[in-house]
């Protein structure tokens, strides 16, 4: 939790600059720290503790079914629509889906389904970090927490990928085999649409079959993940991590670009989050999910110590990842 939001962060002030700007602002490595006391986050790190504190309060109430923790995301969502410090510039189709949401409209019908945006799987980390669930359910829930925003089929399946990694990467395994596992769950999953979660968000014009609907997702996160192969291949850690692997905007691009900033640097947290930063895409969730993955690989010991102290909202990150520490 809190590697995600020290990325998040170091890119908020380079998201919206190209490369040229960044370096000419922040020198060629660009900036090297969160900055300010607090060090204030975007709406990833906002959404992203509202995800997590859902959990919590479900996973402390079991059964962890869809009919439970579904009114609180979408309570914890209307909440964050309606804070105060929800001036980050948010997303837009987040306010949206959020404005339909508050207003009382079933999720299906209040969600955008045209929109595949990196909201989708920039707040997902929580469900991959969450502990004892079956790999059905963690699947379920990285989808429906995207679906109440983001109703694209590869908005979903990215945010599975997302949950995914870091759940493998908790549980030790190597970076250098996530690429090859993510390839292979997108094959395996390319026809499994979770019902019981994601009810008749399926129907819509010109899709025959809830299989036709979850196999395009897939199919999407499979052609970023050949190119995330193929900037590895490459091996560039000084290049613009958005060349080959997109830049972000989309849920696919920005599970693919994080996942490059972080195996470019698979031991190196700090440097990781600072490649997502220094990109010409958007660096804040870029980085923010390269800092997931990395403090799910490495943990808290791996980051500056004193970076815990002024990262905003460092209670909440606290309280959620403290709490699921201790249940490892």
């Amino acid at each position: 939790m809190f590697g995600l939001a020290y990325g998040d962060s170091l890119g908020a002030p380079t998201e919206f600059l190209d490369m040229k700007r960044i370096h000419r602002r922040f020198g060629e490595h660009g900036p090297v720290e969160p900055t300010g006391d607090p060090a204030l986050v975007t709406d990833d790190t906002q959404m992203a503790i509202a995800v997590g504190l859902a959990l919590l309060d479900a996973l402390d109430n079991p059964p962890f079914t869809p009919d439970l923790i579904t009114p609180m995301w979408r309570r914890r969502f209307v909440d964050w629509l309606r804070s105060p410090d929800n001036d980050r510039a948010p997303g837009r189709t987040c306010l949206r889906a959020c404005e339909g949401l508050a207003a009382g409209r079933p999720w299906p019908e209040a969600t955008v389904t045209g929109s595949k945006g990196c909201g989708a799987n920039m707040r997902v980390a929580p469900v991959g970090l969450a502990p004892g669930l079956s790999d059905e359910t963690r699947a379920g829930a990285a989808q429906l927490q995207a679906a109440l925003t983001h109703g694209h089929p590869t908005g979903l399946t990215a945010s599975e990928l997302t949950a995914f990694a870091v759940r493998w990467l908790v549980d030790g395994m190597d970076p250098a085999d996530l690429p090859a596992a993510l390839r292979a769950r997108c094959h395996d999953q390319r026809t499994a649409y979770h019902e019981r979660w994601l009810g008749d968000l399926w129907r819509r014009p010109g899709v025959d079959a809830p299989e036709t609907f979850i196999a395009r997702g897939w199919d999407e996160c499979l052609d970023r993940l050949d190119a995330l192969d193929e900037a590895l291949a490459r091996g560039d850690r000084a290049a613009d991590p958005c060349e080959i692997t997109g830049a972000g905007w989309t849920a696919e691009e920005a599970l693919a670009t994080g996942l490059l900033c972080f195996l470019l640097f698979p031991d190196e947290p700090v440097e990781a989050i600072r490649r997502g930063a220094v990109s010409s895409g958007d660096s804040d969730s870029i980085a923010c999910l390269a800092g997931a993955f990395a403090g799910a690989r490495l943990g808290m010991d791996a980051w500056p110590d004193e970076w815990s102290g002024r990262i905003e909202y460092a209670d909440l990150l606290r309280r959620i990842g403290g709490a699921w520490d201790a249940s490892k």
